[in-house]
């Protein structure tokens, strides 16, 4: 199908925008004063987290693209150029927000609720002071190494990410500091709490000061033979986007190892100053780091807003947090069978956060132990510091069973834990493959081997999510577990692709990229526009974290021409537009922000009544579809389906959480005036309780029946 006439620029929104559209959402959230108090830090500090990490990767993509002359304009018709002027106005205003948030509305109601924060140390009584001043002699002092600048010292390298205080010191007999001001920068450390709580001055009450506040009081204790005429918080975002030739690099493990190195010294993208700064001191830093005014953020208070999380963190507040949700267990599982006979029962299906994890660990915990399993196969691509997986599958290997395990060491931030825990996988005797040259494996499968009564029988878990059990409890994820043959032969073509490149000459249920999932895809949107042209039922319902695929874009632009009823639930980036007259009238866009991050990722085909339902890995994006092995699979338990079409259905009613994707290109929060309220994820969490209490009882009613004893003449021989 000739999709040109779908591709004008001015039917697309660009990425980078996109995304900060997301953040907008998410800082929306910190600024509703419906949400308890500590969830909006929660918030604001995911807001500042987030935007870190677009700095460091985006921004510093295009960055490079500027430097080497690349110019070719994106899907929306921008260049590089165009594009780094607009995020910049974009993002300035997004912090101003954000610091308005924080200063205005949410230290006004952490001081109602008796925390202080002091922002200032010149705002300290003299008990505070004299506390805050031997916490520095006995905790910080020896931790700091001051360094200055001067004729015989270079200016030091500053580390990506790190909190600095800038200073401008003179000698003690330079009266008026008119002249011979010399730099000096001393990092806060990381290794200290940035939170530090102090006595209050009313009972009852609490009070919390910052680690840089203190040091700034105390430094003229690390220039004693000068005078400090100005400290300043200042704090630099580096290029963290790894370069990697993979073509010339011979051992990949070595080459991100490098890679890494280099992550603390790449070219400063932004500067974050205290906008109080002293003029003379901004001007030393601009000109050291080589940076531009448009790359500048003067902050109207704490730089790195992500330790709102520690004050989060607080022991004492709990009445201005969200109840803490509790994973249900899964109501299969709720019994004594062993996990294995639970699967030969019939498909299991999964979604996390509402039903816990566990049963995903016990599935490799089990596999290691059970004398019939003779082989464990699994993909990894973001796992817990302590995995309780990782553990699992080392013992499976010391227990003589045959493990591989593909590592992905391109799985970005997550690279150096990677390494440290795949070299222990191999110290145990596991095989490790250390992801494909030019793709990186995204998809999460695991494939159990069991030797049983009846021959070999594969069992398999395929999964939206990674297998992290701290983020299980977080992130909105689905899995189901089979024993269907046919999925258990796919598993194993996938290991033996992933392993040795041998693609095998039939896949039976599994829908793989970058082979062939993209063509897939565009086939089954193309079909349901045929259908729609015909008369027949016609609707596609998808939900995912980013949607920017340019050919997947237009094929749904197609297929909304023809009358295709189109509902998409869309995370973070959404390059597409709606409420184009002729184009784009028939989708629907929504974005869903709440207490969980939703990450899952389902697509339903109404295909003429003869639903297809499938989940998985992927994003509609060029680099999940044409660049990383992804796995989507169909759905083909009855029971399983209107499971999902119920979370598909409630995620569609969703009126709290929700926001509205407009043709102007903002998201609006719907009018919820005279409606029943609907949050889904509070839905799902009822539910899952519900249903696994149920499962309890039942399963506690079946243990008292009582069996009747044999009649006495069938006992007698």
């Amino acid at each position: 199908m000739d999709f040109s006439k779908y591709e004008k620029p001015e039917y697309y929104v660009n990425r980078e925008l996109s995304w900060l559209k997301f953040d907008e959402r998410v800082l929306s959230e910190a600024r509703d004063k419906n949400l308890p108090l500590f969830e909006r830090l929660k918030f604001l500090s995911i807001t500042s987290s987030n935007l870190d990490e677009f700095f460091m990767v985006r921004v510093a993509s295009l960055k490079d693209q500027v430097h080497a002359g690349y110019k070719k304009k994106d899907i929306a018709g921008m260049s590089s150029e165009e594009q780094l002027k607009e995020i910049s106005t974009q993002t300035h205003e997004l912090v101003r927000v954000q610091y308005s948030t924080f200063n205005r509305s949410v230290l006004p109601a952490l001081e109602k609720v008796g925390l202080h924060l002091v922002a200032e140390h010149e705002n300290l009584n003299d008990k505070q002071a004299e506390f805050v001043d031997r916490y520095f002699e006995d905790n910080v002092y020896p931790v700091l190494t001051p360094m200055a600048m001067d004729s015989s010292r270079p200016f030091p390298l500053i580390r990506n990410k790190t909190l600095n205080i800038g200073a401008l010191i003179a000698k003690k007999n330079n009266k008026k500091h008119t002249k011979e001001l010399e730099f000096a920068t001393v990092q806060v450390p990381s290794v200290l709490p940035r939170i530090v709580e102090i006595p209050s001055a009313k009972k009852g009450e609490r009070t919390v000061i910052l680690l840089e506040e203190i040091i700034e009081r105390n430094i003229g204790k690390l220039f004693l033979s000068n005078d400090v005429v100005c400290a300043h918080p200042y704090r630099i975002m580096r290029n963290a986007d790894l370069t990697i030739d993979e073509d010339e690099a011979e051992d990949l493990l070595v080459e991100i190892q490098k890679q890494l190195k280099k992550r603390q010294w790449g070219e400063v993208i932004r500067l974050e100053a205290e906008e109080k700064m002293d003029k003379r001191l901004l001007d030393i830093l601009k000109k050291e780091f080589e940076i531009k005014d448009a790359d500048i953020y003067s902050i109207p208070g704490p730089l790195d807003l992500t330790m709102l999380m520690k004050v989060y963190c607080l022991d004492g507040f709990d009445e201005y947090k969200s109840p803490q949700y509790t994973p249900a267990p899964v109501p299969q599982f709720q019994n004594d069978k062993d996990i294995f006979e639970v699967i030969r029962e019939g498909d299991v299906f999964l979604h996390h956060p509402y039903m816990s994890f566990d049963p995903v660990v016990d599935f490799v915990r089990q596999a290691a132990k059970d004398p019939g399993v003779l082989a464990i196969k699994q993909t990894l691509y973001r796992v817990s510091g302590h995995s309780p997986i990782i553990a699992a599958l080392a013992q499976a290997a010391e227990n003589g069973k045959q493990v591989s395990v593909l590592v992905e060491l391109k799985a970005r931030f997550d690279e150096e834990n990677n390494i440290v825990w795949a070299k222990m996988l191999e110290k145990a005797g596991c095989h490790v493959i250390y992801g494909l040259v030019g793709l990186k494996t995204h998809s999460k499968i695991t494939l159990v081997v069991r030797r049983e009564e009846t021959g070999i029988r594969r069992y398999v878990h395929l999964a939206t999510g990674n297998y992290n059990d701290s983020t299980a409890k977080l992130y909105t994820d689905c899995g189901i577990f089979t024993c269907d043959e046919r999925f258990g032969e796919d598993a194993t073509a996938v290991f033996n692709m992933l392993s040795g490149y041998s693609e095998p000459k039939k896949w039976n249920r599994l829908i793989v990229a970058p082979i062939w999932m993209k063509n897939r895809f565009v086939q089954m949107i193309e079909r349901e526009a045929e259908h729609a042209k015909q008369g027949k039922p016609a609707e596609i319902t998808a939900k995912m974290n980013s949607l920017c695929d340019p050919v997947i874009i237009a094929a749904l632009y197609y297929a909304s021409s023809c009358g295709v009823q189109i509902n998409l639930l869309v995370r973070g980036i959404c390059c597409l537009r709606t409420g184009i007259p002729g184009i784009s009238e028939n989708i629907h866009v929504r974005s869903i922000v709440g207490e969980f991050l939703e990450h899952s990722r389902i697509f339903y085909f109404k295909n003429d009544g003869i639903d297809e339902i499938y989940m998985g890995s992927a994003d509609w994006m060029p680099r999940n579809l044409d660049r990383r092995v992804e796995i989507v699979f169909p759905v083909e338990d009855e029971r399983i389906k209107e499971e999902i079409m119920h979370v598909l259905d409630l995620e569609f009613r969703d009126n709290v959480k929700a926001h509205i994707l407009q043709p102007s290109g903002l998201y609006e929060k719907q009018d919820k005036r005279g409606k029943t309220l609907i949050n889904s994820q509070m839905e799902f969490c009822r539910e899952a309780t519900e249903r696994a209490r149920a499962a309890k009882k039942e399963k506690k009613e079946k243990k008292r029946v009582f069996v009747p004893a044999e009649p006495a003449e069938d006992i007698i021989k």
